[in-house]
């Protein structure tokens, strides 16, 4: 019996020392899958998976789905941030803190961050309410001081007073509520350095909204180190805090709050890894110029922090953009050597990857060759890609007055690997000095191009 017993409360123990987390959303989704992560910086780091399960309940007398999931975290679990996530694009996650307690909420998958409402978890909750009431209190200043830039004369000082009155009382009332708590970190961050008086010019404005933007923020504070917080500052200050209408300004811009962000971060792990997140989002607007000036900073970490492999396939991945100059190669035509750089007397080169085993080619190539045919100003440089000459030899007959180059091994030529060559025809024009200036999809872009 007293063995029985023992095992009991040894069971016992190892429950009550586990937490729960509870979720339900509605409506439902078409996947049933959903993933959890710790946030460690900027990266996320897999924990456990589990299956969405549908339910139905009655609401007003009517049918209504409801999914729910749940994880079970062992006692060993690090306190921090986490996120559940349940799309592989746009905002399918929703974000939580887990300091040894049991958390349930209920979201629309639709609008996560808006929508969520935490039911157990006084972390969490504490959070949600002070994010929601100095969100509104904020948004209140926020109007006053705009309705005065718009209108200087407006009498709008006492009320603006009041507002920022407001916004002060709530940080306070959130600071002192989650003393001692996890959230008190990330709490005291977010607090916004209001100006005293209201301001009457925008320029003014705009510029202490910026030069305020970091204050109360600690980069070395490893609670907000391994929390979305950074991460999302820092995507506001660097796509939000620095707009223009003029794309040269807009660079400059970037390059100098990517400069401000970077010099306030000590801690080179995180700094490695924010790099490597804005090298990721720069790459969705191809904004070459901003990605060379990240990947120069991420040169100048220590070897032991830096990547050397992420650097390497960004390096190749941009080599070949438009703006860059074509990376040189070298063939020859019967005993002549050529260069790509050194070629001239063209104002422009087509580039043209193919294949004599791709049908696709057999049709568009010849009629590349009778649209250039006696065009003096564009020369072609046709490079293809074959396991062996034999096929080619025959055909290049057929394309007299272009440059044709042989790329024995294919797929796994090595110039091709370095014009990420993936498929053919794969087209690239050059200006007279090799700059990369268009990549059409096909010749009807290339004839579009130059008519």
């Amino acid at each position: 019996m007293k063995k029985i017993l023992a095992f009991i409360f040894l069971i016992s123990s190892f429950a009550n020392a586990q937490n729960i987390v509870n979720a339900t959303m509605s409506p439902t989704l078409k996947t049933d899958w959903v993933i959890l992560y710790k946030i460690e910086g900027a990266t996320q780091k897999f924990v456990q998976n589990s299956k969405i399960k549908i339910d139905t309940i009655f609401i007003d007398g009517k049918k209504q789905a409801v999914g729910n999931f749940s994880f079970t975290l062992p006692e060993n679990t690090e306190i921090g941030a986490y996120r559940v996530s349940y799309k592989l694009q746009d905002a399918g996650f929703v974000d939580f803190i887990f300091n040894k307690e049991n958390i349930s909420f209920h979201f629309d998958p639709n609008n996560p961050n808006k929508s969520v409402v935490f039911s157990e978890s006084k972390e969490n909750i504490v959070y949600k309410n002070y994010t929601d009431a100095v969100t509104e209190a904020q948004q209140e200043l926020n109007t006053i001081q705009v309705e005065f830039l718009k209108n200087p004369k407006s009498k709008l000082k006492s009320k603006y007073r009041s507002a920022l009155k407001e916004v002060k009382k709530v940080q306070q009332k959130y600071q002192n509520l989650s003393n001692g708590m996890f959230v008190n970190s990330l709490i005291k961050a977010s607090e916004k350095n209001n100006p005293s008086e209201i301001i009457a010019y925008t320029n003014a404005y705009m510029s202490n909204t910026k030069n305020t933007f970091f204050d109360n923020i600690n980069f070395a504070d490893k609670k907000l180190l391994n929390s979305p917080f950074l991460v999302d500052k820092i995507t506001d200050y660097i796509f939000f805090m620095n707009q223009s209408d003029n794309k040269e300004m807009q660079t400059k811009l970037y390059k100098e709050s990517i400069y401000t962000v970077l010099s306030k971060i000590k801690e080179l792990t995180f700094k490695k890894q924010v790099i490597e997140y804005l090298v990721g989002q720069f790459e969705l607007s191809k904004n070459i110029e901003v990605i060379d000036y990240l990947l120069q900073k991420y040169r100048g970490l220590p070897y032991n922090i830096k990547n050397n492999s992420f650097l390497s396939e960004k390096i190749s991945l941009f080599a070949t953009e438009v703006g860059r100059t074509a990376p040189d190669f070298s063939w020859r035509e019967g005993n002549q050597p050529y260069r790509l750089s050194q070629l001239n007397g063209a104002e422009n080169y087509i580039l043209v990857f193919w294949s004599t085993t791709c049908s696709h080619c057999l049709r568009e190539i010849p009629n590349l060759h009778a649209y250039i045919k006696g065009n003096r100003n564009v020369k072609v440089i046709a490079f293809s890609l074959e396991n062996d000459k034999y096929g080619w030899e025959s055909y290049k007959t057929n394309l007299y007055g272009w440059h044709n180059v042989l790329g024995l091994n294919k797929w796994e030529n090595k110039i091709a690997r370095t014009y990420n060559i993936h498929s053919t025809p794969s087209y690239f024009i050059l200006d007279a000095n090799k700059k990369i200036i268009a990549k059409p999809e096909g010749l009807k872009d290339v004839k579009l191009f130059f008519d």
